[in-house]
């Protein structure tokens, strides 16, 4: 009875360790489902032709699909822009305001980005999204739920940044010519639509992350704000071009699909 017992003791055990590492095992492979490119700094990167590095008003139309096509073929097939990561919730208490911080993890990611700046851990992260909210409670009135302009307007006022741009309805590759000459971007989506893994189900109803970079395969390298894990996070390009849509008091309406280009 004894070596019962024990025999099935060490067999438990060994099906919980093996367990465990299927769990760890799907965690990395959730984290890293592609191989990235090497990040490349904002001062770094080859710059496209002026014509290519301004999004354009694109409509339905042939000869919207053929500078699209010919657009394509000069963008690189892959790139990975060197922006630095913070989860909104810097030291994982996800109470109010930090749950309400994407907008502002956002900005200083993207800021940062373009003034070469470092996020220097937890309490610099923190201090400084504390910042930007004091500044949106003077200018607004309010922090939670900033819309794409005010968003936009807490970049130009808050970071002093002169090239912020605004831009309706935006397509793939105005979003990939957008990084390829090297501008961080911003886009306001449905939370709940793109789904992130390790967000709190079922997920915030709006939810605003940085777009870093893009792979030779269809995925979007993002810095998501809204996980701790958000750092070079891969989303395929069709969940997050469906989930787009800026903020209109309820949550976020994809027929106002706006995204900030900055650089």
């Amino acid at each position: 009875m004894q070596k019962l017992k024990k025999y099935l003791i060490l067999f438990l055990v060994s099906i919980i360790f093996l367990v465990g590492a299927v769990f760890v095992f799907r965690d990395k492979k959730v984290e890293n489902p592609v191989s990235l490119p090497a990040p490349v700094a904002y001062d770094q990167v080859s710059r496209l032709p002026e014509s290519l590095e301004t999004p354009n008003d694109f409509s339905e139309n042939e000869t919207v699909k053929e500078e699209e096509t010919e657009q394509a073929e000069i963008l690189p097939t892959q790139i990975n822009l060197n922006i630095p990561f913070t989860s909104q919730a810097p030291h994982a208490n996800w109470e109010d305001p930090y749950s309400e911080f994407c907008e502002e993890a956002s900005t200083l990611m993207a800021s940062s980005y373009i003034k070469n700046e470092s996020i220097g851990g937890p309490d610099d992260a923190d201090r400084k999204l504390l910042a930007i909210k004091d500044f949106e409670e003077k200018r607004f009135g309010y922090y939670k739920d900033t819309t794409i302009e005010e968003t936009a307007d807490i970049l130009r006022e808050y970071f002093q940044l002169e090239k912020v741009e605004v831009v309706s309805d935006p397509t793939v590759s105005e979003i990939k010519s957008a990084l390829a000459a090297g501008r961080a971007v911003i886009l306001p989506l449905a939370g709940r639509e793109i789904g992130n893994p390790f967000f709190t189900a079922p997920g915030p109803i709006f939810h605003m992350l940085v777009v870093k970079g893009y792979t030779k395969d269809g995925k979007f390298i993002t810095n998501d704000p809204g996980t701790r894990r958000g750092a070079d996070y891969v989303y395929d390009q069709d969940v997050l071009m469906k989930a787009i849509g800026d903020w209109n008091g309820e949550g976020a309406d994809k027929e106002n699909k706006l995204m900030i280009v900055v650089g």
